[in-house]
């Protein structure tokens, strides 16, 4: 097998950062009951990542971004802005559009303005626009966008989670690091290859910059040196905030939590990955965090019999 074949080639033990503090961000669950928004739901989680100490990520892939209208999306901003009452948070600035449309920068603007108006950090969210660029088009449409906006993050995604995601080579990702006000991106490839390339690049160009892994396969980026933005975050962002403490103190049972976050997350991102929000539901209802189990009505669904598997990891993520 080639060496630039994914899953192939050995740990960069050089990239290991021990006893570093991690930035987490968990993707907040938007949660459903009888095919309606779960307000008070959404509401608990949101409160319930931040004081875990995480910054909550809402309007994102785990929050069905793309499947809101505008309203909705608005509302999400404005219960978000009112829960954390000044605390950080991140939020998607998506445009809905369609497979053949042209990259438009005013709506992308509008959307990271309505998110800066309400105290959050946008993330310049894909499109079917946007995924048309070339590399070069994508860094340029970057830096357009910096002229508006003076902090943001960029979102690298994979096409398992959404048609229009899409990955850039790691020229186009270095050029992205020179716009100043990109202050990091989320990179959600499910590959740990394309990740370490990016580490390196990012401690050899520009260290401030966050990569933020969206492995929900590979969690343990963050001991190379990646941050996270996370929507297996979602499900249990106290245990995520426990096990980041256990790295930066250097405790032995960091492996421990992290493997059964991990086992959490083989389970609920396997075929089809979008279901993974159904997971997240039933997960967070076992808990009992929100009321019911329901995805979105337009979203993709995992059986009943996913609850008794669930139940167990629960047990040994919690226990």
């Amino acid at each position: 097998m080639a060496d630039d074949e994914p899953g192939v080639r050995a740990p960069p033990f050089d990239l290991l950062r021990p006893r570093r503090k991690i930035t987490g961000m968990a993707a907040v669950l938007l949660p459903f009951s009888g095919r309606q928004v779960d307000w008070p739901g959404f509401e608990g989680l949101v409160a319930r990542t931040t004081d875990a100490g995480l910054v909550p990520a809402v309007n994102m892939d785990t929050g069905y971004v793309n499947l809101l209208d505008d309203e909705l999306r608005a509302e999400v901003l404005d219960r978000t802005e009112k829960v954390l009452d000044g605390a950080p948070f991140v939020a998607g600035a998506f445009v809905a559009d369609e497979p053949g449309a042209r990259w438009t920068p005013d709506a992308h603007a509008s959307a990271m303005a309505g998110v800066a108006r309400r105290g959050g950090t946008p993330v310049v969210f894909p499109c079917y626009g946007l995924a048309a660029l070339d590399g070069d088009g994508w860094v340029a449409a970057h830096a357009e966008l910096a002229a508006e906006c003076d902090r943001f993050l960029a979102f690298e995604l994979s096409t398992a989670f959404a048609p229009f995601g899409v990955v850039h080579d790691l020229a186009t990702y270095e050029d992205l690091l020179g716009i100043d006000a990109c202050a990091g991106a989320k990179h959600s490839s499910l590959r740990r290859d394309l990740e370490w390339d990016r580490l390196r690049v990012r401690d050899a160009r520009r260290p401030e910059f966050l990569v933020l892994t969206g492995n929900d396969l590979a969690i343990d980026m963050v001991v190379y040196g990646s941050d996270y933005l996370l929507g297996l975050a979602a499900f249990a962002p106290d245990r995520f905030a426990e096990r980041d403490a256990r790295w930066a103190t250097g405790a032995a049972d960091f492996w421990e939590l992290n493997d059964a976050l991990q086992a959490l997350g083989a389970f609920a991102f396997r075929d089809p990955v979008p279901a993974y929000r159904h997971s997240a539901a039933q997960f967070l209802a076992l808990r009992g965090w929100i009321t019911a189990g329901e995805p979105h009505p337009a979203a993709p669904s995992r059986p009943d019999s996913d609850v008794e598997v669930l139940t167990t990891i629960l047990q040994r993520v919690t226990g």
